[in-house]
């Protein structure tokens, strides 16, 4: 099992390759969850993630003789990246085999550390299975994701750095996946201070940890899609477990609104771009999940790598979810004046329209009526709402579309 001084060994080992990254104090934050809020950023880490610790100190480690062939490794994104990076630094050729579905920036960003990238399976669990068979084939060594001593033994570093950066802390809140991240965060700090409480937060959609530990033994948990891709793991590792069991005080889960509404709270207040993975930490303190009050509470955020073309998508979610955007679709009588009286009660009521579109042709439009589809920029969930019962007040019936 990981300990201590693995993790002590491992910070020595990395000493001016990896970033030691802020611990930033949150006023917002904060304020919002009566706690004082503090991000790990390892979102700034080398590679736009943590993952670069554990494969540097995975492949430092390994002998001459065992990286003759080179490495392969899986990965949906960010260990594929951690590996690449770690691999070009100790001179070693790597294949990374990532699900088909992998974002194309994750992709293109490991290729351009001069890795073989290798597309397949829908899911992580279907690439590792490939990335075993790569590596029994050509005798390449393996570098696992997250179930690995010495991976585990670098992601600790960021708990030892945690420490360092704020002795007093009260709790530690750390996104989950394989596991690798949580078990060498809480390994660290148990031992050196057991009073730090360490929670661990899943996507809902992938509660595999969770689930395991709440039935005494590790099982595969069907995934279902969510943006937070690099923890979506259906089945925990071996090694993590045990550490999890042992270190870890609890496990919750956030779903997809709360997810969103994490990344662009960070995009917007803190000027982060943040990962769905990454963003689950401040997730679960913001929605309110945590057994944490008036408490100096550090939040790690794991990772940045967000694809460019999924942006906006994160930008219009968050901003559905916190009730800062609206789409309405409203039948109308087509006369002279219709259009405008709508228009005229969303601007009086300072609703910013965004986009508006008039079809006269549809499945639900008879003749003589017409479908307005009207997009609006709000302040929040109860300004909606009273627009919402003016438009209706009017004699329009506005349905608000998903």
């Amino acid at each position: 099992m990981v300990t201590f001084k693995d993790i002590v060994q491992a910070n020595e080992k990395m000493k001016g390759v990896v970033h030691r990254t802020p611990l930033d104090y949150s006023k917002t934050f904060s304020s919002l969850s009566d706690n004082e809020v503090f991000l790990k950023l390892e979102n700034l880490q080398k590679t736009g993630s943590f993952k670069v610790r554990g494969s540097y100190n995975k492949m430092i480690s390994l002998k001459k003789e065992e990286v003759e062939k080179g490495v392969v490794a899986a990965s949906a994104g960010n260990h594929a990246q951690g590996v690449a990076y770690s691999s070009s630094m100790l001179g070693i050729p790597c294949k990374i085999v990532m699900p088909q579905g992998a974002p194309l920036s994750k992709v293109e960003a490991t290729r351009s550390y001069g890795a073989e990238v290798i597309l397949e399976g829908s899911v992580f669990d279907e690439a590792l299975d490939y990335a075993y068979e790569l590596h029994r084939r050509s005798g390449a060594a393996f570098v696992h994701a997250f179930d690995d001593q010495a991976i585990i033994a670098g992601q600790g570093t960021v708990g030892l750095e945690i420490m360092e950066q704020l002795p007093d802390a009260d709790a530690i809140i750390c996104p989950v996946g394989g596991g690798g991240l949580i078990a060498g965060i809480a390994a660290a700090v148990k031992e050196k201070k057991p009073s730090i409480q360490v929670y661990g937060v899943e996507a809902m959609a992938c509660p595999s940890m969770a689930q395991s530990l709440k039935v005494g033994e590790i099982i595969t948990f069907d995934a279902s899609p969510t943006m937070a891709d690099g923890i979506a793991v259906k089945t925990p590792g071996k090694l993590t477990y045990d550490l999890v069991q042992k270190y870890v005080d609890d496990i919750f889960t956030v779903d997809e609104m709360q997810i969103a509404q994490s990344m662009l709270m960070l995009l917007e207040r803190n000027k982060l771009l943040v990962e769905g993975s990454g963003a689950v930490s401040l997730a679960a303190i913001l929605s309110d999940k945590l057994p944490v009050r008036n408490k100096k509470v550090a939040a790690v955020i794991s990772g940045g790598n967000v694809d460019v073309s999924f942006i906006s998508r994160i930008i219009e979610r968050g901003m559905v979810e916190s009730g800062r955007f609206v789409r309405y679709s409203i039948i109308l009588k087509d006369r002279p004046g219709n259009l405008e009286s709508v228009l005229e009660v969303v601007t009086e009521l300072r609703g910013n329209i965004l986009d508006i579109s008039l079809n006269h042709m549809g499945s639900k439009i008879y003749p003589g009526y017409a479908q307005l589809n009207l997009s609006v920029e709000s302040r929040d969930s109860a300004h909606i709402e009273v627009i919402s019962r003016a438009l209706k007040a009017k004699g329009f019936a506005a349905e608000v579309m998903q």
